[in-house]
């Protein structure tokens, strides 16, 4: 087994395959002072409330970590998560099976479009969430989760615009991932997969939409030529 270090770029690589070897659960915070040290790559989950964000979650975990809230929209911590995962490729020339290792932070940030709270909570609420996005500069990659069946609302792209004005601000990448897509008749999947666009189910996830999740991922947040 070899260290990610000594790994070279997955864009050279063929018959690739990506896996989770072991999950676990960190802890909460409710602001960046409460939050774990920048040790590893981190990787944000966000998305508007109800959009699919756990299941997304505990799928590339491969455990069952992440939980909904029964309020969708009311819970306002941030959870840690901590995961190896091996890359896996047979080299062209030799045959050789090689694999490497590498941890990620994965962090779930609560669902944006909050349940009824009052005004002053709510200002709260979005001064710790923007103070954290802004300083957690081993945040290498936000993921942005949209309702596939709702793919142009007011707070999608009012998101999207807050993760690049970071993205302005320091290096690091967007994702964005189509949630629900097993909810959208045939015609419209078919529209959305001409598109290039990364998609995934709540019911089911096969093996090569899981392969393409974990890659994007995995190239996004270490970098193609760190890898």
């Amino acid at each position: 087994m070899q260290d990610v270090n000594t790994c070279p770029s997955l864009s050279t690589f063929s018959n690739v395959a990506i896996r989770t070897i072991h999950s676990y659960f960190i802890k909460s915070a409710s602001n960046i002072t409460e939050s774990i040290p920048s040790q590893y790559t981190e990787v944000a989950i966000l998305g508007r409330s109800n959009v699919g964000k756990s299941s997304f979650i505990n799928k590339i975990l491969n455990a069952k970590l992440a939980k909904s809230s029964s309020t969708p929209g009311k819970t306002r911590l941030i959870n840690f998560f901590q995961t190896i995962w091996e890359i896996e490729h047979k080299d062209a020339h030799s045959q050789q099976i090689n694999r490497y290792r590498f941890p990620l932070v994965i962090i779930d940030f609560p669902g944006f479009g909050y349940a009824k709270v009052d005004k002053k909570q709510k200002q709260q609420w979005d001064k710790s969430l923007t103070e954290f996005l802004h300083l957690r500069n081993n945040i290498k990659l936000f993921c942005h989760l949209i309702d596939s069946r709702h793919r142009n609302l007011l707070i999608d792209r009012e998101i999207r615009c807050f993760l690049e004005s970071i993205h302005t601000d320091r290096e690091c990448q967007i994702l964005e991932i189509y949630t629900k897509s097993d909810k959208l008749p045939k015609n419209m999947l078919r529209n959305l997969q001409a598109q290039a666009k990364l998609d995934c189910s709540i019911t089911q996830y096969n093996t090569k939409d899981l392969q393409k999740i974990y890659y994007a991922i995995a190239t996004k947040s270490l970098g193609k030529h760190s890898l």
